[in-house]
């Protein structure tokens, strides 16, 4: 009994820690060791799904986010491997490996699998048009999986398809 409420303190430490600072590395994000924050962790996303590897370097405002579009070709989260150097601003979302040693510009955006020994770096704006987007936002704040629509009020997502996909990319 005395762990589970000493383990609530900690979480909800950490959680007003995480809110001062401005950012959220979700206490069940997986580092496989310490990483370096040169300027600490100002602004910095980590999802709670996401895999880290060892002597990554983390600067400012960088996400390292899930994607739970269910009709999205790369649903699921990032695995980053070890010695990455992620740039300001780089956001690295959905279901993407980062090999070992990659260097990832500053306000890269990447959502596709990087080879060992890389440097990703960005390009021009690419816009493509397309119909009847579905842009729900799902969440698991509770252990079911919905969204909030339109009207403001949270669904629960009852489809079995889409929780089957959600079911299969999104373990701990």
């Amino acid at each position: 009994m005395e762990r589970s409420w000493l383990k609530t303190l900690y979480v909800f430490l950490y959680e007003l820690n995480q809110k001062t600072v401005v950012s959220d590395i979700n206490i069940y994000s997986h580092f496989d060791g310490a990483p370096y924050f040169p300027h600490g962790v100002i602004g910095i996303f980590v999802t709670p799904w996401a895999k880290v590897g060892k002597g990554c370097v983390i600067m400012q405002n960088v996400t390292i986010g899930s994607n739970t579009l269910p009709d999205s070709k790369n649903l699921g989260a990032p695995v980053i491997g070890d010695n990455c150097f992620i740039g300001v601003g780089a956001a690295i979302i959905g279901a993407c490996t980062i090999g070992n040693n990659v260097r990832i510009g500053a306000n890269c955006v990447v959502t596709k699998d990087v080879p060992d020994n890389s440097v990703v770096v960005s390009s021009v704006q690419r816009i493509i048009e397309k119909e009847n987007l579905d842009n729900r936002y799902y969440q698991r704040p509770s252990g079911k999986w919905g969204y909030i629509s339109d009207d403001g009020k949270w669904h629960v997502e009852t489809n079995p398809d889409i929780l089957e996909r959600f079911a299969s990319r999104f373990r701990r």
